[in-house]
């Protein structure tokens, strides 16, 4: 495999753990039901733009907001890897049966945008990966990531067809759980750094 290939493998699959495309269109139709499909596509153009805005900011300005707030990558790794563990913990043990807060109609923003697509773990990502593959390659990642959540919020329904319900709701929990142990990797390396 030629080597910048191999690079940009490295920095593709973290990020597709950590945005998990599948899971968000599992998540996207869970919170479109009822939404007419006119609104749908624009709470999904407006997620991804949010999410990928988001994630270039961090990305180009990472290290800059860090040592303006005054915190590491360290401290936000270990931040981070909590916010996460908690949400993919939430996330394995959420009940199917068990009825969802209701969000507004609008939520492209929040929280598909913030903090699913860009959050603590995606942003985590892109500064490290960054940090150790250049900026070039991890930009390169973002973009073939991003382009997938677009695919998955446009097919979601032939996703939930051809998969199911029940399949995508499976394959989230597998994500969920991997999530739950890139978390735990963040926080021991954020106590190791």
């Amino acid at each position: 495999m030629p080597p910048v290939l191999e690079q940009f493998v490295k920095a593709f699959i973290p990020l597709f753990v950590a945005i998990d495309p599948i899971g968000l269109a599992a998540i996207f139709l869970a919170l479109g039901q009822g939404v007419p499909a006119d609104q749908r596509r624009r709470i999904a153009k407006q997620a991804t733009w949010t999410g990928g805005g988001v994630a270039l900011l961090f990305l180009f300005l990472g290290q800059t907001i860090f040592a303006a707030v005054g915190i590491t990558v360290s401290d936000f790794q270990i931040a981070g890897g909590l916010i996460l563990f908690i949400l993919a913990a939430r996330d394995l043990v959420h009940s199917a049966a068990e009825e969802p807060a209701k969000l507004a109609d609008d939520f492209g923003v929040v929280p598909l945008g913030m903090p699913l697509i860009a959050g603590p773990a995606s942003i985590t990502t892109l500064i490290l990966l960054a940090q150790t593959l250049g900026t070039a390659i991890s930009l390169a990642a973002l973009a073939v990531n991003l382009g997938l959540v677009v695919l998955a919020f446009a097919y979601s329904g032939r996703l939930v067809k051809l998969i199911s319900a029940t399949g995508l709701r499976a394959i989230s929990k597998i994500i969920s759980m991997l999530l739950a142990a890139i978390a735990v990797n963040m926080i021991r390396k954020g106590w190791a750094g």
